[in-house]
């Protein structure tokens, strides 16, 4: 495999990120027994839009999109979504290496979500100074854990 590079998403590769990000999203739909996360049923086009609005962080291995973060800065405090990796080759640092690019940032405090069954994601983000702020239920069977960082 080539090296893996970190930078911005290529121009033209929303396509390829849509399909990455449900690729990721699929065990995370069955830990909650849910097809219809936000990550599976957004649109080419809404995905497209989001990307006008905010920054993708793209990990490439060669030409292969093997991982994204997206960010967007509101009220001074930089928020981290949609943080995913290739199945295959998830457990191996991509997804730290895009979370600590994603901190690059003059802004002083990070938050993001994740659901509370989500282990995985909850050990990488406490792993790297995120601490829980609260706690919200979506549904019956859907908690999401609200995390910040600071970051300065």
């Amino acid at each position: 495999m080539p090296p893996i590079e970190i930078g911005p998403l290529p121009p033209g590769a929303a396509g390829e990120l849509l399909t990455l990000q449900r690729a990721a999203y699929v065990p995370e739909a069955q830990l909650y027994d849910d097809v219809r996360l936000p990550a599976l049923v957004q649109t080419l086009d809404e995905l497209a839009d989001e990307l006008t609005r905010s920054d993708c962080l793209a990990a490439l291995a060669g030409s292969r999109l093997v991982g994204a973060v997206r960010t967007c800065e509101r009220d001074g405090v930089l928020h981290v979504g949609r943080l995913v990796v290739v199945p295959d080759l998830q457990g191996q640092g991509i997804g730290t290496r895009l979370l600590l690019a994603a901190e690059r940032t003059p802004l002083a405090q990070a938050t993001l979500f994740t659901g509370a069954r989500s282990t995985a994601n909850l050990r990488l983000y406490r792993r790297h100074g995120y601490v829980d702020a609260h706690r919200e239920t979506v549904r019956p069977g859907l908690e999401l854990v609200h995390m910040f960082k600071e970051l300065r």
